[in-house]
C-alpha cells in the first residue's frame, strides 16, 4: 500500500512541476537545455561523423554517447536534459550503461525529460530512468516482456541437399545445433531459459528502479500491456500526455531564457573553410591524416567488436567492418603495451566469439599488456565463448548485469555438399594421397576414424581454453570449472556470483578503475588504434596498408554462401521488408557457417537468438 501511495504522489508531483509556469526558473544568458536525439544503432567503436555524408549509417558510439551525458552532467550551464527516440537500437547491457548515465545527470540536480511517440521494452526501460516521461496523445507503449527465438537451418540445408556434420565438446555447447537440428536439445533449451530469466530480471529491475515501484508491480505492468499513452498515464507508467510542441513549450516557459542545444556535445564533423584554396588545403591535410603526439598520461581503450576471426580489419568508409580481426587487435594491444604514455588498458569486448585460433592470438597479446601495465576488461552486450576467451586473462573483468558471457566450449565440423552437387547434376572425381587427406573435404561425412581425430584436436583446444580460464580466474571461481564450462551461458550478474567476472559496471566504470590501478588522476581516454576518418580510409584502400601485413596471411577461402549472389540479391530486399529482424538473424547465422567453413573449429556462442 505504501509503495502504491508513493508512486501516486510521485506522479502527481511530477505533473504539478511541469504544469506550473509560475515556478519557471530565470536562466542566465549562457544557460542551456541539452537535447539528445537517439536515432540509429549504438555501436561500440567510435564513429566518423563524416561517414553518414558518404552513405554510411546513422550510428552512435556508446563511448561518445556516455561522454556527452557526462559533459551535460558536469556543465554548470546545462540546467536540464531532453531526450527523444527514433529508431534507436542497442543491446540491454548497453541500455543499462545509458540508464546509469541518465541517473548521474539527475544526481547532479538536473531534470531529465523524455518525449516519445512510441516506446518499446528497451526504450521504456531507458525512459524510466528520467525524471519525467511525456508521450503524444494516442501514442503507444509496448512493454511486453522479452521474447526470444532462434533460427534452425537444418531444413534449409536439406532443401539444397547439404548435410552438416559437426562435433561439439560440452553438452551445452550447442552452436552447431542451428545447422544439425530443427529445434534445440534439452540442454540448449535449459541454457536459453536460465539466460532469459536473468535478462528478464534485469529489464524488470530497470523499470522498477526507474519508476520507484516494486519488481512485482513492474511484472504486473508488463503482463498487462500493451498501453495507449492515455492508459499508461492512468496507471503511472508515464507522467504526461501532450503533443510535442505543447510539451516543449512548457519546458521553454519553465527554463525561460535557456537555449535548447540540439545534439548537445555531438561531434558533427569539421568546419570546412569557405575559401576555395583554404578548403583544398584543408582536405589535403585530412587525406594525410594526423599523427598522435600526445604525451599526457592516458587510459587506452582497445575494442573487440563482432565475430572474432583471423587476419586484418579492412574498415569501409561507408560503414561496417570485418568484425574483430586478430591481427589488427594484436597490433593495437602491442602498441598500447609499448606506449609509455598509456598507463593502463581497457579491453572493451562485445563479441559472440569465433575462431579459436584468432581468440588465442588476441589472448596472448593481452598477456603482454598485463606484464607491463593494468589490463581491465569491460564486457558489453555479449562476451561469450571466444569473447570470454580473450577476456579471462585480464586483471579485472567488468560486466553489465545483462551481459551475456561464458559459453566455455568448442565446436567444429564441416558441411557435406555432395548431395547438392548430385542434385544439380555435377559429378566430382576425387584423388587422394595420405590416409586422412580428405578429412575436411565437403564430399563425405566423417568416418569413425576422422571423427575421433577431429574430436581429439578439439579436445586439445578446449583444454587450452579451460587452462586459460583457470590461470586467469584461479581461486575467484566459486564452483569447479567443469560445472560452469561445457558451453553454459550466463548473464553478467550470474557470472559475478560464479567468479567468472569481478565487478558489475560499464565502460566508464572500467576506465575509472583502470586509472585507479595505474595511480593516475589526470588522464585522457585514448582509443587505440586512433579511429581513421573517411579520407584516411580511402587513402589506405587505394594506397596500400601496413608493411607488416604483407607477412601476415589469414586462412581466407571463398565464402560458401555469398550474400551478394544473384539469388540473395533478388530475395533479400523482399524479405528485409517483410521480416527484417529474422532476416538479419539468418544472415548472421550464414556468416557463422562461413566462419566454420574457414576455420574448422570455433569458440562461438551457442545460438543466434533474437530477443525483443
Amino acid at each position: 500500500m505504501k509503495t502504491k501511495v508513493r508512486a501516486i504522489c510521485l506522479t502527481l508531483c511530477a505533473a504539478l512541476v511541469l504544469a506550473a509556469p509560475a515556478q519557471a526558473q530565470l536562466m542566465g544568458p549562457s544557460s542551456k537545455v541539452a537535447y539528445f536525439h537517439l536515432d540509429g544503432p549504438v555501436t561500440e567503436k567510435p564513429v566518423d561523423p563524416m561517414g553518414s555524408l558518404f552513405g554510411g549509417t546513422k550510428a552512435i558510439s556508446l563511448k561518445d554517447l556516455l561522454s556527452r551525458f557526462k559533459q551535460a552532467r558536469d556543465d554548470d550551464n546545462v540546467k536540464a536534459v531532453v531526450i527523444t527516440f527514433e529508431g534507436v537500437s542497442m543491446g540491454l547491457a548497453q541500455g543499462q550503461e545509458v540508464c546509469n548515465a541518465i541517473r548521474q545527470v539527475r544526481a547532479a540536480d538536473k531534470e531529465v525529460y523524455v518525449h516519445a511517440e512510441q516506446l518499446g521494452n528497451l526504450t521504456y526501460a531507458l525512459a524510466s530512468s528520467a525524471s519525467h516521461i511525456n508521450m503524444v496523445p494516442t501514442g503507444d507503449l509496448w512493454l511486453l516482456g522479452l521474447y526470444g527465438e532462434t533460427p534452425y537451418l537444418k531444413g534449409l540445408l536439406e532443401k539444397i541437399h547439404i548435410y552438416a556434420d559437426f562435433v561439439h565438446i560440452g553438452a551445452y555447447k550447442s552452436a552447431s545445433e542451428i545447422l544439425t537440428r530443427e529445434g534445440p536439445s534439452p540442454e540448449a533449451e535449459d541454457n536459453m531459459n536460465w539466460l532469459l530469466d536473468g535478462l528478464y530480471d534485469t529489464l524488470v529491475g530497470m523499470v522498477a528502479d526507474g519508476r520507484g515501484i516494486s519488481p512485482e508491480k513492474a511484472k504486473a505492468l508488463i503482463d498487462d500491456g500493451p498501453y495507449t499513452a492515455e492508459r499508461a498515464l492512468k496507471v503511472g507508467m508515464i507522467d504526461s500526455v501532450k503533443y510535442r510542441q505543447d510539451f516543449l513549450g512548457e519546458l521553454k516557459e519553465r527554463y525561460a531564457g535557456a537555449k535548447l542545444v540540439r545534439d548537445y556535445g555531438k561531434d558533427t564533423g569539421p568546419d570546412v573553410p569557405e575559401d576555395l584554396f583554404s578548403a583544398f588545403s584543408y582536405f589535403m591535410d585530412m587525406f594525410r591524416g594526423t599523427a598522435e603526439k600526445s604525451t599526457a598520461p592516458s587510459v587506452g581503450v582497445v575494442y573487440v567488436e563482432g565475430a572474432i576471426s583471423t587476419g586484418s580489419e579492412d574498415p569501409s568508409p561507408f560503414g561496417g567492418g570485418g568484425g574483430a580481426k586478430s591481427t589488427s587487435i594484436r597490433k593495437a594491444l602491442d602498441k598500447a603495451a609499448a606506449d609509455d604514455t598509456v598507463k593502463a588498458v581497457v579491453l572493451r569486448v562485445d563479441s559472440p566469439g569465433g575462431s579459436a585460433l584468432a581468440s588465442e592470438i588476441i589472448w596472448n597479446a593481452t598477456q603482454r599488456v598485463g606484464e607491463k601495465k593494468p589490463l581491465i576488461v569491460s564486457m558489453g552486450n555479449v562476451a561469450g565463448s571466444g569473447g570470454y576467451y580473450v577476456s579471462c586473462g585480464a586483471d579485472t573483468i567488468f560486466a553489465d548485469e545483462a551481459t551475456i558471457t561464458a559459453s566455455i566450449g568448442v565446436v567444429g565440423g564441416k558441411l557435406v555438399t555432395t548431395g547438392m552437387w548430385d542434385w544439380m547434376g555435377v559429378n566430382w572425381k576425387e584423388y587422394q594421397r595420405g590416409k586422412v587427406a580428405a578429412m575436411m573435404s565437403s564430399s563425405h561425412e566423417f568416418s569413425d576414424d576422422e571423427r575421433a581425430r577431429i574430436l581429439g584436436w578439439m579436445t586439445d583446444v578446449y583444454e587450452v581454453f579451460k587452462q586459460h580460464v583457470t590461470d586467469g580466474r584461479g581461486e575467484k571461481l566459486t564452483k569447479p570449472l567443469e560445472e560452469m564450462a561445457g558451453g553454459r551461458v550466463f548473464t553478467g550478474k550470474q557470472a559475478l556470483e560464479l567468479g567468472l567476472v569481478d565487478k558489475l559496471g560499464g565502460l566508464d566504470d572500467a576506465v575509472k578503475y583502470a586509472a585507479l590501478q595505474a595511480n593516475i588522476s589526470d588522464y585522457k581516454v585514448r582509443v587505440i588504434p586512433k579511429p581513421k576518418n573517411i579520407f584516411e580510409m580511402l587513402m589506405e584502400a587505394y594506397g596500400g596498408g601496413d608493411e607488416e601485413d604483407e607477412w601476415v596471411t589469414s586462412r581466407v577461402q571463398t565464402p560458401l554462401f555469398s550474400i551478394d549472389s544473384p539469388l540473395m540479391s533478388e530475395v533479400l530486399p523482399m524479405l528485409q521488408r517483410l521480416d527484417p529482424v529474422r532476416v538479419q538473424a539468418v544472415l548472421r547465422t550464414l556468416k557463422r557457417i562461413e566462419l566454420i567453413h574457414q576455420e574448422g573449429v570455433i569458440t562461438m556462442m551457442p545460438e543466434e537468438i533474437i530477443i525483443r
